[in-house]
């Protein structure tokens, strides 16, 4: 039985993808090693999480390199996509994509994390 599941994301810059996270309401939970620059931070939402490592990782432990390009996507449901993708923006967060309502109900828009990788952010359509 699993009782804990979260992504790891690759980061050239472990403190500024951790940043990025942050202003997404994720909050540091840990980070390694405790003091100076992270090789690891762990950071949660609610009941969700997430870890943010150093890009070497995966060579030192398993001898894979990561890949060049979009390595992963991750949904974030967020209380205004409007007003968030506004403030990223202003912050030079590159915006993927507006804001858009989708025939499925939610009202989504993408921005890139601080390696190019997509975030998009949701809400509930408005009626």
């Amino acid at each position: 039985m699993v009782t804990r599941a979260f992504p790891v994301v690759y980061a050239s810059d472990v403190s500024q993808t951790a940043r990025f996270w942050e202003r997404l309401g994720f909050e540091r939970a840990s980070q390694l090693p405790p003091e100076g620059e992270p090789g690891y931070v762990s950071l949660r939402r609610g009941s969700s999480e997430l870890a943010v490592v150093a890009a070497d990782w995966p060579k030192q432990q398993y001898g894979l390199g990561v890949a060049d390009g979009t390595r992963f996507e991750m949904y974030v449901y967020v209380e205004d996509v409007d007003v968030l993708v506004s403030q990223l923006s202003a912050e030079a967060v590159p915006v993927l994509k507006e804001p858009a309502d989708m025939p499925w109900g939610e009202r989504i828009a993408a921005v890139a994390d601080p390696d190019g990788n997509p975030v998009v952010l949701c809400n509930e359509a408005r009626r």
